[in-house]
């Protein structure tokens, strides 16, 4: 399997910044890590390994990104104010600066954001502000409120980094845009935050956007192997 590490200064976080390339040709996948993970969890923990044969044929190709999670939603050590801010400057190297990237080296602009449990929020949130970077959305086990993180704090930045208040609220002309974007979120039935996924469905479906919502029956859903087998459905 063709594999490339690439690495810079990221001019919107201020640090340096590395994203791992799996795959020579096929439909991009923009692939977050879980909670406080990095670019190379996907590949270590076996999600490539287990989308090989796809990648191999040149079906699709993966482009798994550092998150920042220890600056930011996860940082008990600075105020939330900082925490969101430090989120938002991620969102703006993922836009900024790996869109553009992903876009000339795949030399397509059809990009899958996926990710699971943490990594979905990342994959939904930069989907839901960024659809004209992303034709596609595949979040398992998802967390899609913040509020969690937020120790009772609220302000502009932390709502519109909040998928499940900024969509209810989303203007006509957004709902169009989205709309364009296929979505699959998913999780399974048993798992803790199936609930959350019931909800955010139905806040995109209340608002016209369709969406291919799954609770896998009789299962937890929210691990890797899960992940792994249900992924290969969604992707190219």
């Amino acid at each position: 399997m063709h594999r490339e590490e690439h690495a810079w200064t990221s001019a919107a976080l201020g640090r340096p910044m590395r994203l791992i390339w799996y795959g020579h040709a096929g439909r991009p996948v923009l692939a977050f890590p879980t909670s406080m993970g990095h670019a190379n969890q996907n590949e270590d923990l076996g999600l490539i390994g287990g989308l090989g044969d796809k990648i191999g044929r040149g079906e699709v190709q993966f482009c798994c990104v550092d998150a920042v999670d220890e600056e930011s939603w996860y940082n008990r050590t600075v105020p939330v104010a900082d925490r969101v801010r430090r989120h938002d400057a991620y969102d703006r190297y993922l836009a900024e600066e790996v869109t553009p990237f992903i876009r000339e080296k795949a030399g397509r602009p059809d990009t899958v954001a996926y990710g699971a449990s943490f990594g979905a929020y990342h994959a939904a949130n930069f989907a839901l502000r960024h659809p004209d970077a992303v034709s596609r959305l595949v979040a398992f086990s998802g967390v899609f409120d913040t509020h969690r993180f937020l120790d009772g704090y609220w302000d502009d930045l932390c709502y519109f980094h909040c998928p499940s208040a900024y969509v209810a609220n989303f203007p006509p002309e957004w709902v169009e845009r989205v709309r364009r974007m296929g979505m699959v979120i998913a999780t399974g039935e048993q798992d803790h935050l199936a609930p959350e996924t019931r909800s955010f469905s139905e806040i995109l479906r209340r608002k016209g956007i369709p969406v291919h919502a799954e609770l896998w029956p009789g299962v937890f859903g929210h691990d890797w192997h899960f992940w792994i087998e249900n992924l290969k459905r969604f992707v190219p």
